[in-house]
């Protein structure tokens, strides 16, 4: 490996390095003309540095070759948040809903980015839902608005501004509309946010102190997912129980009192 003239560093490491940072400033998948515009490595050690993140799970490259973070990069990320315990106790959750509902589960945590897919159970794997693991959830999925109403408001401010920039101001207005009933309800639906016949419905996890953790969401074909409250009642009451269960076991109490801040 390259080593730089002080010695104290690796060189091909702060190269490779310079390929993840551009992913992470432009906040968007990127093609390989994109990365080499962006970091000025050479065509032919671009194609190293990509193929051997993408070997080793760093990167993810899509059909239409497309580069995005990875589910190691993730599991990595999440790590250092200490987001694995969490997952732990999540995922055999999301493993019943699957099986309740036949539909896809999948459990967002909120990142700098914006709320982050970390986990996707999917019995179907030729079932196209429009997202994987690392996927930045839109604004007016069910998942977003999931975390429009209940994240602090602070924390998601640079988040929301950015995304509702790209929203109709029709759009923008009935979006607020729909949060006030997140909050009250403590469920989100979406009628297909990102693929047509794809929607979903998420439902919030809390911990002790009511702060929010993340979402759980079902997504599936739109025939099978009810586009709101009195549609589908055994559904939807299903997933708010569970939704409840999981907060259950982080010490959440509907009757709790939420700490003075």
């Amino acid at each position: 490996m390259d080593i730089i003239k002080n010695g104290s560093t690796i060189q091909s490491l702060q190269v490779g390095n310079s390929i993840l940072d551009a992913l992470s400033k432009q906040r968007r998948p990127l093609k390989f003309s994109d990365i080499q515009e962006l970091t000025g490595i050479t065509k032919s050690n671009l194609y190293k540095y990509l193929n051997t993140f993408v070997q080793l799970g760093i990167l993810y490259k899509d059909d239409a070759g497309l580069y995005t973070f990875g589910p190691k990069l993730i599991e990595y990320g999440m790590a250092a948040v200490d987001q694995e315990n969490v997952l732990d106790r999540v995922v055999p959750f999301l493993e019943k809903l699957n099986h309740a509902t036949r539909c896809s589960t999948l459990f967002a945590v909120w990142t700098p980015e914006g709320p982050m897919i970390i986990k996707l159970v999917n019995s179907n794997p030729g079932f196209n839902i429009g997202a994987q693991i690392g996927t930045i959830p839109p604004l007016a999925s069910a998942v977003g608005k999931i975390f429009l109403a209940f994240m602090d408001q602070g924390t998601i401010r640079e988040w929301k501004e950015r995304e509702s920039a790209k929203l109709d101001h029709n759009v923008k207005a009935d979006l607020e509309k729909e949060i006030r009933s997140v909050r009250k309800q403590k469920i989100a639906f979406a009628k297909e946010p990102i693929l047509t016949s794809v929607s979903s419905i998420a439902i919030p996890v809390f911990n002790y102190k009511k702060t929010l953790l993340g979402a759980i969401a079902v997504v599936g074909f739109s025939e099978q997912i009810p586009a709101a409250e009195g549609e589908n009642v055994a559904f939807i009451i299903n997933i708010k129980k569970t939704g409840l269960q999981v907060s259950q076991v982080f010490g959440y109490s509907e009757d709790s009192v939420t700490p003075s801040k």
